[in-house]
């Protein structure tokens, strides 16, 4: 069945499934389903940042005079983190826009894509201002086995869904419940991408920050990773919503998946430990060590695990973060700075904060 841009036919969308429902028309906000989304589209919106706002100077200086081992790690972070963001600077509007039937998640996935190449361009800004040849370092990133290990877990449920959804739609093959099967176990991998395979590489970086190391560098990931929050935040409402019931085809599709959707938990725990350890195989950085990130990945694991509605599967007590000097990076909200302001946390562009109660001015004249 062909899709098209502008369904004339009168639908009403509060009754629509998330996902491959009737094509859409109106682009409408009066009347909202999920009030949810509407939020974090707002959210994000506000989040607006650019990469040349943070001045790499000392970063150039700093890398220099690491240490080899040092560069490795900040150098295959990099690399991982580039490849991550590739894939969702163009998966959520490839894989989930094109077969979403519900406007203000339609919008919320838009704003998410766009935010994503705004990652990317941060991961140029710091190669561009780091190296003294960034294409070294890009064109290596499909050449690191390790790299390409992961890329495989990444995107192996995206192409799947994608596939399923193509033949579904256009060529009329398939069965709706095994696709949205598919799609729910696509959302699961990108939950997973979004919320966990990002915090060791995050948790390096920080910790050569909290070192007074690549400071601009630690301040970019710490605006990146405030998004990624928000991202985690909008897979984990939609898959909370279709574990509530919001589509029955999604439920039926759902029954059984419960220990797929835990070994796959555990498989990227299990790659991310394996990426720790290659990390640090040639030293460590202060404050870190390959026991200590993989403590760190397992809490972080239980915590989405619980998010989920799953039980926590690993035995790491949920109130003792193995790393609690990350949280301040993690939490730094509305951080942003200017090329002059390196060292200053609290300037923003764009912000928007949505404190003012109905009612509130109701008594005030002029």
């Amino acid at each position: 069945m062909a899709k098209t841009v502008f369904n004339t036919t009168k639908v009403d969308w509060m009754k629509q499934p998330m996902f491959f429902g009737e094509d859409m028309a109106i682009q409408r906000y009066d009347d909202i389903k999920y009030p949810q989304f509407d939020k974090l589209n707002q959210t994000m919106l506000g989040y607006f940042w650019r990469a040349e706002e943070v001045s790499l100077q000392k970063d150039r200086a700093d890398f220099m005079n690491f240490r080899p081992e040092q560069k490795h790690i900040f150098t295959s972070n990099l690399k991982y983190q580039t490849l991550l963001d590739s894939v969702q600077g163009r998966g959520p509007s490839l894989a989930f826009l094109p077969y979403c039937s519900n406007p203000e998640l339609e919008g919320c996935i838009v704003t998410w894509d766009f935010f994503e190449t705004i990652h990317s361009r941060a991961y140029t800004h710091i190669m561009k201002n780091v190296y003294s040849d960034p294409a070294e370092v890009f064109d290596t990133i499909l050449e690191d086995k390790e790299i390409l290990k992961r890329a495989k877990t990444v995107t192996e449920n995206y192409d799947k869904f994608n596939k399923m959804a193509l033949d579904y739609t256009v060529k009329g093959k398939g069965d709706i419940i095994e696709l949205k099967r598919a799609l729910y176990l696509a959302m699961v991998t990108v939950n997973l991408l979004e919320g966990l395979r990002f915090y060791i590489s995050f948790a390096c970086t920080f910790a050569f920050g909290e070192l007074k190391l690549m400071e601009g560098s630690a301040k970019l990931l710490s605006l990146i990773a405030r998004d990624e929050a928000t991202h985690l935040n909008l897979s984990t409402h939609v898959i909370k919503a279709w574990q509530k019931g919001d589509d029955a085809e999604m439920t039926k599709a759902m029954k059984g998946t419960d220990k797929e959707v835990i070994q796959m938990f555990k498989n990227t725990v299990d790659e991310e430990k394996a990426w720790a350890k290659y990390l640090f195989k040639d030293g460590s950085i202060i404050g870190l060590n390959e026991k200590l990130l993989g403590n760190y990945v397992e809490w972080i694991a239980n915590k989405r695990l619980r998010a989920l509605g799953f039980e926590a599967i690993y035995d790491v007590p949920a109130s003792a973060n193995p790393l609690p000097w990350t949280q301040h990076w993690l939490s730094s909200k509305g951080m942003q700075v200017a090329p002059q302001e390196t060292e200053v946390e609290s300037y923003i562009i764009g912000g928007i904060k949505q404190d003012v109660k109905k009612g509130q001015f109701s008594k005030f004249k002029l």
